[in-house]
């Protein structure tokens, strides 16, 4: 089958209507007789979007109301499929990312020729490439290594872009960024060098989302709510605040501690709360809407994201690269996303969601909201997992639960626990690789969400 895009204008008005999106190429483990099992945009409930999510998507990235939702529905189909091919190509798996106006065009990059019939036949585009995804990987972990030794400010920025196939390095001076990939010993046919006037910082005082205080002083905001057992709080960036500080709410009411926090190296941290504040499954979106809150399912490259800011409101962009790497005055972050977001001094430690689905909290970036600007997110649930939280999350089916909370006795797969794509678990007596990386929870069983778990 030649490449196509994934929904056509009147499949996904029709899909709308009835509220059943079919994943493309979805090889389903229900059997006849049974129910069909949930399609990807059901699992993540685009059909929820709230319109605050929707409009600032059709501001900031010129889109009407109807291309807004398919792009929703097109992309969590399209993370669907490129985990399915990931699993698939295995080792010549070269990246995926999601194209067109509403993402209606999936590619994948190979680095074997003879994949290309089975990466079509999902409905995806493919393009043959020189390096695998975990060569690249590789490389940058090198880079991140040596960094730690050798790195400064004039190299700012790196990642690996699965769109140019290569490990970029951003560099004020570019003698500066081949001095460092030698230091790192890595091989030059991997690497592109561009020159670039970024100098990304935290953003800090006023934060994204509700704002909170750290000892009667500094600003931030609160990330998304989570519970650890029965203790409820907040995540947030880690350049807020130390372990050990407090905090008060927006209102000045006391609030709670800083339990853990990491920068440099990662811009993660968590606040527990005292029993005067409550989690809810909701960010704080224009207006003061509540923007409801249903997983943490990852996004791919391409994908629209929006950020909540207090300084600078609701605003969307789309993602650039994952793994990237960037340097601040304070030291090197690892591990955050690369958007077209813009954020001001104030929004950092904001939410990151697309559709429903938390990604991340806001560290830093350069420019502003009025000239256009590249913000970093730290992922979500690499946070959620280092300190065993569990996300709040609307899903119709009660809370998650503890991390760790076992699923089927049988099995390994338990509600709570963070997984990461190719995982694999036991459940029912069955073995399920994952697709695409989550938090689990309760009706996200594997073999309800083929979106998120392959039969092995």
């Amino acid at each position: 089958m030649p490449p196509r895009t994934r929904h056509t204008r009147a499949a996904c008005a029709a899909a709308a209507a009835t509220g059943a999106l079919l994943l493309t190429g979805l090889t389903g483990s229900a059997s006849a007789g049974t129910t069909t099992p949930p399609s990807a945009a059901e699992t993540l409930r685009t059909d929820q979007a709230p319109p605050a999510l929707l409009h600032a998507m059709q501001r900031d990235l010129g889109l009407t109301a109807e291309q807004a939702g398919h792009r929703l529905a097109n992309e969590a189909d399209a993370g669907a499929t490129a985990g399915r091919l990931r699993a698939a190509l295995g080792a010549d798996y070269a990246g995926a990312w999601v194209s067109g106006t509403d993402s209606g065009t999936l590619t994948v990059a190979t680095t074997d020729p003879a994949d290309t019939a089975a990466i079509t036949r999902q409905g995806a585009h493919a393009t043959v490439v020189r390096h695998s995804l975990a060569a690249l990987d590789t490389a940058k972990a090198r880079l991140d290594r040596a960094a730690t030794r050798d790195g400064g400010t004039d190299v700012p920025v790196w990642y690996v872009d699965v769109r140019a196939n290569a490990l970029v390095v951003q560099a004020v001076r570019t003698g500066a960024a081949r001095d460092l990939l030698r230091a790192a010993g890595v091989d030059a046919s991997l690497a592109r060098v561009t020159k670039s006037v970024e100098r990304p910082r935290p953003l800090y005082d006023l934060r994204g989302g509700d704002a909170y205080y750290i000892n009667n002083s500094g600003r931030c905001s609160i990330g998304f709510p989570v519970t650890r057992g029965t203790q409820q709080g907040f995540a947030t960036a880690g350049h807020c605040g130390r372990a050990g500080s407090g905090t008060s709410g927006y209102n000045q009411v006391a609030q709670g501690t800083f339990q853990a926090s990491t920068f440099p190296g990662r811009d993660t941290a968590w606040v527990a709360t005292n029993s005067s504040w409550t989690a809810t499954p909701y960010v704080k979106g224009a207006g003061g809407q509540n923007v409801q809150v249903t997983g943490s399912t990852q996004a791919p490259v391409g994908a629209s994201v929006c950020r909540s800011g207090s300084t600078t409101g609701w605003h969307c962009g789309t993602i650039q690269q994952l793994n990237t790497s960037v340097t601040y005055p304070e030291g090197t972050i690892t591990g955050v996303t690369r958007t077209s977001v813009c954020a001001e001094p104030g929004d950092s430690g904001g939410s990151y969601i697309s559709g429903s689905q938390a990604q991340g909290v806001t560290s830093g970036g350069s420019g502003n909201c009025s000239s256009g600007g590249t913000t970093y997110f730290q992922p979500i649930n690499p946070l959620l997992q280092g300190y065993g939280l569990t996300l709040k999350t609307n899903t119709g089916g009660g809370d998650p639960g503890d991390p760790g909370d076992p699923g089927d006795p049988s099995g390994t797969w338990a509600a709570g626990t963070v997984y990461q794509a190719g995982d694999t678990v036991t459940y029912g007596g069955a073995t399920y690789r994952c697709l695409q990386g989550h938090q689990a929870q309760p009706g996200w069983e594997p073999p309800n969400v083929p979106a998120l778990w392959q039969r092995a």
